[in-house]
């Protein structure tokens, strides 16, 4: 099996907290790290969910930024693109967070990482990698 290197990665928030609570997948976004991004819409939720788990706001803050990822500002153009994504990820039940990581993708030519399975049954042209 011959190793594809990808250039650019986008994270989902998902993977990010797979990452950070070092759950399963957790080594394959170490892996990429130094090629991803994060939609700014991704790190509110990333943020929120450390919330919930009881960070501090600027200890969940520090632990994003830890990270090193760059944050993508969500533009204009990612959100008509998130928007008009409802109809391929309806059945899916894809949030809107969701979207905008896809949409930053789709702008991007970038693969996703996800621990969500259902993005597999996307018909989308974008490569999108489940981490467990």
């Amino acid at each position: 099996m011959v190793n594809k290197v990808v250039s650019e990665v986008v994270l989902d928030a998902s993977a990010v907290l797979a990452l950070l609570k070092r759950e399963p997948g957790a080594e394959r976004v170490r892996a990429v790290l130094d090629r991803a991004v994060i939609c700014a819409v991704n790190v509110a939720e990333v943020q929120s969910k450390l919330v919930d788990l009881g960070l501090s706001r600027d200890a969940a803050a520090a632990r994003i930024r830890f990270l090193g990822c760059p944050i993508s500002d969500f533009s204009a153009d990612q959100a008509i693109e998130a928007g008009s994504l409802i109809e391929q990820t309806r059945a899916q039940g894809l949030s809107l967070g969701d979207r905008a990581c896809l949409a930053l993708a789709i702008e991007r030519k970038a693969t996703v990482y996800t621990t969500d399975r259902a993005w597999m049954d996307l018909s989308l042209d974008l490569e999108i990698e489940v981490i467990r």
